[in-house]
């Protein structure tokens, strides 16, 4: 937990440096852009790959790989002469972070009881929400103080003190297990989760009808289907789809897509609204998000424990319904609406998602197999990541076409030709109407997710030698080969 915790803190770390990287290191803005864009293909592309990896290796030895590749990362981008090395570094990072957070999942769902398994998850929720929640603030602090290396020589000794307290500490010893990684399948995964990725992180800035948008889109669309397909003829396959037999998983996975598509608004939208219309600094409009982060993290071990209790239905529904409201409530912003006002709204829609996103995502993993827990884990992250990528395009495109709308429709009110002031008048209530418009689309996704919620029930582990579906035994030794 302690080294996730430094490999998520990294991930929002070098939002606020980009503009004195830019600077130092003589680059543009798509250019540095790609500190953050590769850091996320090199979790999608990984991250479907560690299902095998938990299967193959032990605990230690992915422990120790994974801090070890993110500990070599942050030390090359620290000490980069130069913007290629500096990328290069950022990826070896994201190379060992990808292998990190299935890895987590996967040992909470072996180590802790079913009974235990909700406050464990809580505890992850704590690292995960907490670590991205003070990186934008402890970035600014550094990048006002010191050179924006800082942020990687302050990481970097934490992460050699945690790889040889790991080396020494850990002592998880695994029989050799016969298997094989699928050359071909990797191919697939990496063009298909790779392309998805890639072509909606994009679609934001260059707009959808760009080539590099569509077609890589298309092409990783294609990918997918032809990987799927491909899992289903392998007897040991990378990524096990059959996962989805499990109706509880199933569930649990399409609801965190329908939250993580919305909320992405939240995240996106509010700094966009703060910063160009309300004339709010970058730092403020971190502080002001910052109490929501926190809210969401200290809440985290409480629902976990209340999953314990109570199970995951009456928390998502609670929770959803909190998130739909306060939703809502940011798709009526106007110019005089106060700093304290969003910071309220935005800490209660984070305490709402505080009781869905594990509370779901563990109800889901309850219900599988023990055999399955690396691809339930794995498919989770996948998912979330694939998700997060076409929710953050969603939301900037509906703004943007909203936007346009509404530019055109004042120019018209005004005449047709505006005055230089009308004119910046014109374009500041026309972004307002598509930031309102794109929350107000937002809040009916919600709907979907908590329409969806009330279909929960409480889920216990299943036999590895039961039919999905029907109870009944079947013949073969476990799901994985028949």
């Amino acid at each position: 937990m302690i080294g996730a915790f430094i490999s998520f803190l990294n991930n929002t770390l070098l939002n606020v440096a980009l503009p004195s990287i830019m600077a130092d290191l003589h680059v543009d803005t798509a250019t540095v852009q790609w500190l953050t864009t590769g850091f996320m293909l090199v979790n999608g592309i990984l991250i479907p790959t560690t299902a095998f990896l938990i299967q193959k290796f032990s605990v230690r030895r992915l422990f120790l790989v994974s801090l070890g590749l993110f500990t070599i990362g942050t030390i090359l981008a620290g000490f980069a002469p130069a913007f290629s090395i500096l990328l290069t570094g950022r990826m070896i990072q994201a190379s060992g972070s990808a292998i990190m957070m299935p890895l987590l999942m996967n040992v909470i769902l072996v180590a802790f009881p079913i009974a235990k398994r909700g406050t464990a998850m809580g505890m992850l929720g704590l690292i995960l929400m907490f670590a991205p929640a003070i990186g934008p603030t402890l970035s600014g602090w550094i990048i006002e103080h010191y050179d924006w290396r800082m942020l990687f020589h302050f990481i970097g000794p934490v992460a050699v003190i945690i790889f040889f307290i790991g080396f020494f500490l850990l002592k998880d010893k695994k029989e050799k297990v016969n298997i094989r990684l699928d050359s071909f399948s990797v191919v697939l995964s990496t063009i298909g989760f790779g392309g998805l990725l890639y072509g909606f992180s994009m679609a934001g800035s260059v707009g959808w009808s760009s080539p590099q948008v569509y077609l890589t889109i298309v092409i990783g669309a294609l990918s997918i289907f032809w990987f799927v397909r491909r899992q289903s003829t392998l007897q040991q396959p990378m990524l096990n789809f059959k996962v989805f037999g499990y109706p509880m998983f199933t569930l649990a996975a399409i609801i965190m897509i329908v939250i993580n598509i919305a909320m992405f608004s939240g995240f996106m939208l509010l700094p966009i609204y703060v910063q160009t219309l309300l004339g709010i600094s970058p730092m403020n409009a971190g502080l002001m998000l910052l109490p929501g982060a926190l809210v969401n993290a200290a809440m985290s071990p409480i629902t976990g424990k209340l999953f314990d209790r109570y199970g995951g239905k009456i928390l998502a529904i609670s929770g959803l319904t909190i998130v739909l409201v306060t939703t809502y409530l940011l798709s009526n912003l106007t110019f005089e609406t106060g700093y304290y006002y969003l910071m309220t709204v935005h800490a209660v829609r984070m305490f709402g998602l505080s009781m869905v996103m594990m509370p779901v995502q563990t109800n889901g993993l309850n219900q599988l197999p023990a055999s399955f827990y690396p691809h339930g884990t794995a498919m989770n992250n996948t998912l979330n990541q694939v998700s997060a990528a076409i929710g953050t395009a969603v939301i900037i495109t509906i703004m943007s076409t909203r936007e346009k709308l509404y530019t055109n429709q004042l120019i018209a009110e005004a005449g047709g030709q505006p005055s230089a002031e009308m004119q910046q008048q014109i374009s500041m209530e026309a972004l307002l109407g598509g930031i309102n418009d794109a929350f107000l689309i937002s809040t009916f996704v919600i709907v979907i997710a908590l329409i969806l919620a009330f279909f929960m029930k409480r889920a216990t582990p299943s036999d590895d030698n039961i039919k999905i579906g029907t109870g009944k035994p079947i013949k073969s030794k476990s799901l994985e080969t028949r």
